[in-house]
């Protein structure tokens, strides 16, 4: 029987600003991204949404990336490589730290927007931001979009990894993300991001927008929890895989 996990990022309200709805998205998904106030976040934030994800057994994961509050972390950024990868070690021990404080921990990582894509590319950049978060915590999952350079930096690390695919976003051919700036890159239907979804896992491969077919180990599906439609795509996405005869559950990650 095919095994996923459902994930999404959230953790993403900052201060009086609200974003996304965490905890109707915490009783559908079966692991949580959750922001270390680098792209978006705060101290309060963080907690809360360990809690709540605790308290529905949900795995929980650090989310680091650019810090940009004002761009979401979607821009890319030009920073000196010890640079980054200190602001890693930086979120990431945040995220460990609070995780404890609300008695869970943090299972594994996941690259958070324009970080995440530039990684895609660049195996190197991967590597180094990878080993930054291992660095704090050794036993962390790595989280990486499928196929891409991100998954050839772990695979060189020689750690426990997921592969990743996304249910609101569009693939290019090279099983990189449409850039948002174009028509279609983010999916806003739930019923078409879900029969994408049965059908990705079923075939065991990325379909990019052209209708190419990429093999590749698929342990996860991401949505983001700051999209609209968000709780909408996760129920329509668990129920379609369910009823596709696919089983929710959290991943353990392998070598």
């Amino acid at each position: 029987m095919t095994t996923v996990d459902l994930n999404a990022d959230m953790g993403e309200s900052f201060g009086p600003w609200k974003m996304g709805d965490d905890a109707a998205l915490l009783k559908v998904v079966t692991s949580a991204n959750i922001a270390c106030g680098g792209h978006a976040g705060d101290a309060d934030v963080m907690a809360a949404t360990m809690r709540m994800a605790h308290d529905n057994g949900v795995g929980i994961g650090a989310h680091p990336g650019f810090m940009d509050l004002a761009g979401f972390g979607r821009n890319r950024m030009a920073l000196p490589r010890g640079t980054l990868q200190n602001q890693i070690r930086y979120q990431v021990a945040a995220s460990v730290g609070m995780a404890r404080s609300v008695g869970a921990e943090v299972r594994h990582l996941k690259l958070h927007g324009a970080l995440a894509n530039m990684a895609s590319e660049d195996e190197g950049l991967a590597r180094d931001l990878y080993e930054a978060a291992l660095s704090v915590a050794p036993d962390l999952i790595v989280m990486v979009l499928a196929a891409t350079a991100q998954e050839r930096a772990v695979k060189s690390l020689g750690c426990k990894w997921a592969g990743e695919i996304f249910a609101d976003r569009a693939y290019n051919d090279d099983a990189t993300l449409v850039d948002r700036s174009k028509p279609g890159a983010v999916i806003h239907d739930a019923d078409h991001a879900a029969a994408r979804m049965v059908e990705m896992v079923k075939a065991g491969a990325i379909i990019t927008e052209s209708g190419k077919h990429i093999p590749t180990r698929i342990d996860t599906i991401c949505l983001h929890g700051d999209t609209a439609e968000a709780v909408q795509i996760a129920t329509a996405v668990r129920k379609g895989l369910q009823d596709g005869g696919v089983t929710l559950a959290k991943f353990s990650g392998s070598v």
